[in-house]
Order: C-alpha cells, then structure tokens, then sequence
C-alpha cells in the first residue's frame, strides 16, 4: 500500500505569476494539492490543476530507447557537475522528458534513492534498463565520492557505444534494402506488366523463345501461388527470429558468420574492437581492477568470437601476464590495438591509450560505412537495372522474332 501511495501522475496546470501573468505548464506529483504547494513555493498562483490523460495515439507506451538512458545520465552528470542536489536533478531531468515512460522512470529511481537506497542499488532494480556495468561504474562513483566524474564517463560511454551502434545498423540496412526492393520490383512486374504481354503472345500461335518462356512460367506461378512465396518469406523471418532469440548456438554461428562477409565483416571487426576499448578505458579509468573490468568487456563485446578470446586473456592477466601480450597470443587483436596498449601499460596511462584505440576505430567505422552507402546506391541501381532489363528484353524478344520473320 506505501508503494502505492508514493506513484505519482503527470499533472497540467494553469496559475498566475508574481506580475499576474498567465502561465501554465505540466508537473510530475503524486496529487493535485502537492502540485498547487509546489507551485505556490515558486511564487505562482494555480487556478487550475489537472492530471494529464493518455495520449491518444499510443504515446504513453513509447518504448525507452538507449539513447534515452544516454540522455539521462548526461544531464545526471551536468546536475552533479553544478551542485544540484540528487534528489533535485531527478526532478529537474524527470519533467524535460516528453516519453512518459522515461519520467516515470527517472521517478521510481528517485523514490528509490529518497528512500534511503543507493543510487547505484536503485539502479539495480531496472536492470531492462541500467545494466551491470552501468550499476558497477555508479557503484564506483558513489564508493570514491567522484559521482559526477564516473557519470560523465558513463555518459560518454553510452553515447559512444549508441551512435556506433546506429553505424553498425545503417551498414546492414543497405543491403537489406537492396534485397527488399529488387524482390518488390521484380513481383510487382511478373504480377502486373508480363501477363499484358502474355495475352499479346498467345494471338502469335508461334512457339515462344526459351528466355521469354521461363519468365512468363514464373509469372504464373506467382499469380496462382504468391501466397505460398508469401508464407514461405514471412515463416523464414519468423525462424530466423526465433532460432536468434532462443538458440545460443546459432547466435555464435552468426556472430562468427558476420566477421567473415566482405566488407560488412571488417566493419563488424572494427566496431567490435572499438567497443572492447571503450568498455575497457571507461571501466579501468573508474579504479575497476583490470581482471573485473574484463568481465564487463567480455559481456558488452556483442560478439562470441571476442567474448571468448576476452575471456582467455582475463585468465592470462589473472596469472601474471601483460595485457598487450594476452591480446596478442588471441591472434584476433589488430596490431595497433596491441601496441597502444602496450604504450599504455609502460607509461601507466592504459586508458587514456584505450580511449585512442576506440577513437581510432569508431572513426574508421564511420568511414567503413560511407564508402558503403556510396558503393551500395550505384549497386541498388545495378541490380534494379538488370532485373527490370532482363524481363523487358524478355517480354520483347518475340516482338523481334516476330518483326524479323515479317521482314
């Protein structure tokens, strides 16, 4: 019943100020009158108290993105950074979120935390939202008294890890893409254009060329049994989703996979050793002892390839050896990876070098990425101009016999 009584509601509200102006806003609370005392503590005179409504297109339930946790944490570490009390900046960053899903998280944790719990054990109880590492780092921070440091390196952690992610999505979207519209292109002319010119062909009462033949027999395939074609594409979706959800062998079968393609593969690299850096440089710059920080890298890789090799070094590490050489006898390392953590372990400045690394790498993955949007769009065009070229010189070439044998 206490857990009860302390959810709040998002309230509209309409009052005047000091001067007698009118002003309206909107106010996270628990009821009317502690919005109507909140307001009257900042000078203003509420005529009006409302609770907000659900939105009538579903905007209640829009979904909190990582980016939001981003977000969040950024503007944690901006309250810290100027001296707003804990308690305060929840408020504060809690009302400049239009998701209301995401003020009424930023609420629970506050509750949580007036209640006398840690940030970081308020954290814990959203683990959907605030993973280990994210809690261990926070953790850290409220441990050695440099909240808003760790924060800020979180922060920029977050951002890092969400923006090469997006990199990461946009280099398999093209080619997707192309797959998607080649498919679409090519049914909607068998549907549609090629039994026009299959009524034209059958007042010939000539045998039709090879070529022209097998298009039409597919166009009436598709016309007798599209939904067959259709089932068969939406259960391989389906499977393939399922099997990726369920199956933790075919999840490393197609992380293995990934690093293999051509040119989406050396992406995937890229960005894999960009994220083990930048787990590893925010982690060990937040005092983590390198053999625990390698724990959280192993599980934020995202991939089995590396989670595994992680692991191997963790135990090399654990039994005395240098980490540039543990990543070495991995043999997936690139080379400068290696030797900027070797520079980094001889100097004492592991993460600064580690945060070269990620840098380097989020950069080259940019890169990666652009050339791919710009090798794909003459690529869509190619593979349009083909399909579309083939079934017109197809529909045609008895035209032509037909012209030559008139001739």
């Amino acid at each position: 019943m206490a857990e009860k009584a302390l959810q709040t509601s998002v309230f509209k509200w309409e009052g005047t100020d000091r001067k007698g102006a009118k002003v309206k806003g909107e106010l996270n609370g628990q009821n009317p009158a502690l919005i109507k005392a909140q307001l009257r503590k900042q000078g203003i005179n509420p005529t009006k108290v409302t609770k907000k409504g659900k939105d009538l297109f579903g905007g209640a339930g829009k979904k909190i993105k990582p980016m939001d946790i981003a977000l969040f944490t950024r503007q944690m570490a901006t309250m810290m950074k100027a001296g707003v009390p804990l308690l305060q900046s929840f408020d504060i960053i809690g009302e400049g979120f239009d998701n209301p899903n995401m003020r009424k998280l930023v609420d629970e944790v506050k509750m949580e935390v007036a209640a006398g719990n840690s940030f970081a054990s308020s954290l814990r109880k959203k683990p959907q939202y605030f993973d280990d590492l994210y809690c261990n780092l926070v953790d850290a921070g409220e441990q050695s008294g440099a909240l808003e440091t760790l924060l800020d390196r979180i922060a920029t952690f977050k951002e890092k890890t969400e923006a090469l992610k997006a990199k990461i999505k946009k280099a398999l979207n093209y080619p997707m893409a192309v797959i998607v519209v080649a498919i679409i292109v090519t049914a909607i002319l068998l549907i549609k254009v090629v039994p026009q010119f299959e009524a034209v062909f059958e007042g010939f009462g000539a045998e039709l060329p090879a070529f022209t033949q097998v298009v039409v027999n597919m166009s009436r395939g598709l016309q007798e049994y599209w939904y067959l074609f259709l089932g068969a594409i939406l259960a391989f979706v389906f499977a393939f989703q399922e099997a990726h959800k369920r199956s933790e062998a075919f999840r490393d079968w197609m992380d293995r996979t990934m690093l293999k393609l051509p040119i989406v593969g050396d992406i995937m690299y890229k960005a894999t050793v960009a994220r083990f850096a930048r787990t590893l440089a925010t982690t060990f710059s937040a005092g983590v002892p390198l053999v625990e920080s390698l724990d959280s890298v192993a599980g934020a890789s995202g991939n089995v390839v590396f989670r595994n090799a992680i692991g191997t070094i963790k135990q090399d590490v654990s039994s005395g050896t240098q980490l540039n050489f543990a990543m070495r006898s991995t043999g997936i390392f690139p080379s400068l990876a290696i030797q900027m953590t070797a520079i980094g372990e001889e100097s004492g400045a592991l993460d600064t070098m580690l945060d070269k690394v990620a840098s380097f790498y989020e950069a080259e993955v940019d890169n990666a990425v652009d050339g791919l949007t710009a090798l794909m769009e003459p690529m869509i065009m190619a593979v349009l101009g083909v399909l579309v070229g083939g079934l017109i010189i197809a529909m045609y070439l008895p035209i032509f016999q037909l012209g030559n044998v008139v001739g």
